[in-house]
């Protein structure tokens, strides 16, 4: 039956709810069977053990819808359930233009946010058609169906509160591209790696202090990339090669990183990143985590010794945005399907070039210019802003143990 022809007709919602057990829904539907019902939507939803079964049907022939009532009653008393039956005509109402996906991530997620939440885009114009947990650990993630307002203006409104509100929001259009292929593309220090991998350098040449200030002025802005690029490097001068696999080794993922590029391989992802430290450390990132793409700057050594200089295309703020652009060529995939993370100022243009640009415990100046921001010390939380459920990650990963 087409959405026209049950667009005014009488219908039944028959709501079940109660303990869950099994046979649940074919009982309902063996019970709805016996009376020549159409089947027009269903909706189940399970809570901490308790079902919520709605079935919206079509009117039985005439005469038996009380003969209908009286029997789906006495059957969910004999599944010691409730049950409520409320007649009407036709379908839902036609969800408005403009739909979204609003994920949050709470941690915890309170009510008085959740509150604030539906209550802002209740006065942006839109309707909570849906609302799903998609995970309960390491954060508490749900997302919210949206529909009745663009995306664009309510994204401005929700991101707004989130600082205010202790969440993290991600807005983003609804639609076949939220599963397909997609390029997702990290800075390293900071945001893949829980370090400044030039100053795990320094801290071998004894000048980690200065190099430590210089780093925190130019990702809060203050200095341009590539001159502070020269000046940190410069005080590398002398040290010994043999600290680059040592440096290799004192490299820490940051918590959820492996999980993350783990998981976006399985969905058919490609995976890069591009960092303004040093090739010498993001080639065997690349090799131990399986990327797609890796780019950085290189440290020059001549007859095993640092120079204190960098050789080839430098990586600076322009340098990641336009990597951004050529990985994505190279992918097949289009600017628009493509995710960039990162946390300092330097990631600012490749966050405002990617479809989706997320800003990862990272400084104001980024978190107030970026699509969205996470601010949970678990890089797996990304996942949760592509619709991927916690269940679907471990599900995955006890399949490969399998």
């Amino acid at each position: 039956m087409s959405a026209s022809q049950t667009s005014d007709i009488p219908t039944l919602l028959v709501k079940i709810f109660g303990k869950d057990r099994p046979g649940i829904t074919a009982g309902l539907f063996d019970t709805l069977a016996a009376y020549s019902v159409d089947v027009v939507d269903i909706e189940q939803v399970l809570t901490r053990g308790r079902i919520t079964l709605c079935a919206l049907v079509t009117q039985p022939p005439a005469g038996m819808e009380g003969d209908l009532r009286a029997t789906v009653h006495s059957w969910a008393e004999s599944m010691k359930m409730q049950a409520e039956i409320i007649s009407g005509r036709g379908d839902n109402r036609p969800r408005g233009l403009g739909r979204s996906l609003v994920t949050v991530l709470g941690h915890p997620l309170t009510a008085e946010a959740t509150a604030a939440i539906a209550a802002r885009i209740t006065k942006s114009g839109g309707n909570i058609d849906r609302i799903f947990r998609l995970a309960k650990y390491p954060v508490t993630a749900v997302e919210f169906a949206v529909s009745g307002v663009e995306t664009e203006p309510l994204r401005t409104a929700l991101v707004t509160d989130a600082a205010a509100l202790g969440v993290d929001i991600a807005v983003v259009a609804a639609g076949l591209h939220r599963r397909a292929q997609r390029l997702v593309v990290m800075d390293v220090d900071s945001t893949l790696i829980q370090d400044e991998v030039i100053e795990l350098f320094a801290a071998h040449a004894g000048c980690e202090d200065k190099v430590a200030e210089v780093t925190a002025a130019a990702m809060r802005g203050e200095l341009d990339f590539e001159q502070s690029l020269h000046a940190r490097v410069a005080l590398l001068e002398g040290l010994d090669a043999s600290v680059v696999e040592k440096v290799r080794t004192e490299v820490r993922l940051t918590p959820g990183a492996r999980t993350l590029i783990r998981t976006l391989k399985r969905l058919g992802y490609q995976v890069g990143v591009v960092s303004g430290g040093f090739t010498q450390v993001t080639d065997d990132l690349k090799e131990r985590l399986g990327l797609d793409f890796a780019q950085a700057n290189t440290l020059e050594i001549v007859d095993g010794k640092l120079t204190g200089k960098v050789t080839g295309e430098i990586v600076d703020r322009a340098g990641k945005a336009r990597l951004l652009r050529r990985f994505a060529a190279e992918a097949g995939v289009p600017l628009s399907q493509t995710v960039a993370i990162g946390d300092g100022a330097n990631d600012l243009d490749m966050l405002n070039a990617a479809g989706l640009g997320v800003a990862f415990n990272a400084k104001p100046v980024v978190r107030e210019a970026a699509h969205t921001a996470v601010n949970v010390p678990f890089l797996d939380t990304v996942l949760y802003l592509l619709g991927v459920t916690r269940e679907e990650v471990e599900a995955a990963d006890t399949h490969d143990e399998d």
